[in-house]
């Protein structure tokens, strides 16, 4: 009989064979070293400040979810149920109990999650949840496959190597760029321009995303003035394999090959390092985003889904 326990009443050694395993999917599923992600959820869990509940069937724990909150948010961080025991029961069990405890939650106005699925679809769990649900892709490129074309960028318009200086203005270009966008609905820190600045020290400063490869990271100005146009950001999750984590291009701009010749600077760095293989994320419905990663050689290698509850 499955119990449900309180993920602050354990400590991280009790969840050792869980991350274990979960480190193992996404090596092989998805080629990403997931460790130093690992490493994160085991400091808070030991510190009994991190949200989330726990499976257990016959005393050994077979699952485990967590959440954190923020403002008025509550974000569906992880979830993961061994391959040894029913996946699909329990994960809806983890997902039903995380989702009532967050809508318990005093003055709480959304809630955000993007889980990979292994072994169990989450799909049917957010809608019968009432969340709009959002398909996305995670796509695979190997880098000695990548069809490139040599793409040039037009005059006028010049591209430079990313630099911390360039924090401000790349939030500014991203609220403009996801404005109207199905990814702003998706992820609302997109929708402002404090909340990108947020988005973009996660994913260059912090590790949650990879550790960020500069080197390989890219932005686009006027040939006169400092505000960017475009950019492509990118990290390295594992040995010789990239991760990029954001890529966009201004309204105006788009659909003249800019995204293009940004992700063909970026793969030839990484080609350069002697990198095999380099990883992306996007939502379906953005058609002309999938057929780009199509041309240049990437393939889909598994869907997921992106949920969003508003209150």
């Amino acid at each position: 009989m499955m119990q449900i326990v309180d993920l602050r009443q354990l400590d991280s050694r009790s969840l050792e064979n869980l991350f274990r395993e979960e480190t193992q999917r996404w090596q092989e599923e998805l080629r990403w070293d997931y460790r130093p992600s690992i490493d994160l959820v085991r400091k808070f869990v030991d510190s009994h400040a991190l949200g989330g509940y726990a499976s257990v069937e016959n005393g050994r724990l077979t699952g485990y979810g967590f959440y954190v909150l923020e403002d008025r948010k509550g974000l569906i961080g992880g979830l993961f149920v061994s391959p040894k025991h029913p996946q699909t029961a329990t994960t809806q069990r983890l997902l039903t109990e995380m989702l009532g405890a967050l809508r318990a939650t005093p003055r709480l106005e959304r809630i955000e999650a993007q889980l990979m699925p292994f072994g169990a679809e989450l799909d049917p769990g957010f809608l019968s949840q009432h969340f709009r649900v959002h398909a996305r892709q995670f796509m695979l490129l190997r880098l000695n496959e990548a069809n490139l074309i040599g793409k040039s960028l037009s005059s006028g318009l010049r591209l430079e190597q990313w630099t911390d200086r360039a924090f401000q203005s790349a939030a500014r270009l991203i609220q403009l760029a996801y404005a109207n966008h199905v990814d702003g609905q998706i992820n609302d820190q997109y929708c402002s321009e404090a909340g990108s600045l947020k988005f973009l020290r996660n994913i260059v400063l912090l590790p949650g995303c990879g550790q960020f490869l500069p080197e390989a990271s890219f932005v686009v100005k006027p040939a006169t003035g400092d505000p960017l146009i475009a950019m492509v950001l990118t990290s390295t999750v594992a040995d010789k394999v990239g991760h990029t984590t954001q890529v966009c291009v201004m309204p105006g701009y788009q659909g003249h090959g800019i995204g293009r010749l940004l992700m063909e600077q970026s793969i030839q760095v990484l080609q350069k390092r002697n990198y095999e293989a380099l990883s992306l994320t996007v939502t379906s419905i953005n058609h002309r985003a999938v057929e780009l990663y199509e041309n240049l050689g990437f393939h889909t290698v598994k869907t997921f889904a992106a949920g969003v509850w508003q209150a």
